[in-house]
């Protein structure tokens, strides 16, 4: 079974209007994002809606594109596996799981992604 909201989560963020995703989030969202960048740093954007706002505000628009390897949906939470790419070129592998609520909105969210660990597609 594939992770409906989640590929649809990725596909708006990498379209022209990346905020669009706050439409698609629950009032009680909460979300971890944790962001390698290689080197051992990482950077940690976590919080509510507002967090999630300044996340948008701080992200490269329209740059990255996010292309899904695989996905499951077990309950309500949906997994999703896949690699960011800059272009053509591989920029990290990612994991993303989300609860989604009985409204079908994302009620809580964790990503992590590695630049150091290329899972080819």
């Amino acid at each position: 079974m594939s992770a409906a909201v989640l590929t649809r989560w990725f596909a708006v963020m990498d379209s022209d209007t990346p905020e669009d995703i706050l439409d698609m989030i629950a009032p009680e969202f909460r979300f971890s994002i944790v962001f390698g960048t290689g080197g051992g740093e990482a950077r940690d954007f976590a919080g509510g809606r507002a967090a999630m706002e300044g996340y948008l505000a701080q992200r490269e628009k329209s740059v990255l594109t996010h292309h899904v390897l695989s996905s499951a949906t077990v309950g309500g939470d949906e997994h999703v596996l896949g690699q960011a790419r800059r272009g053509a070129d591989f920029e990290s592998t990612f994991v993303a799981v989300a609860r989604i609520d009985a409204d079908g909105k994302v009620a809580a969210l964790m990503i992590g992604r590695s630049p150091l660990l290329d899972i080819e597609a």
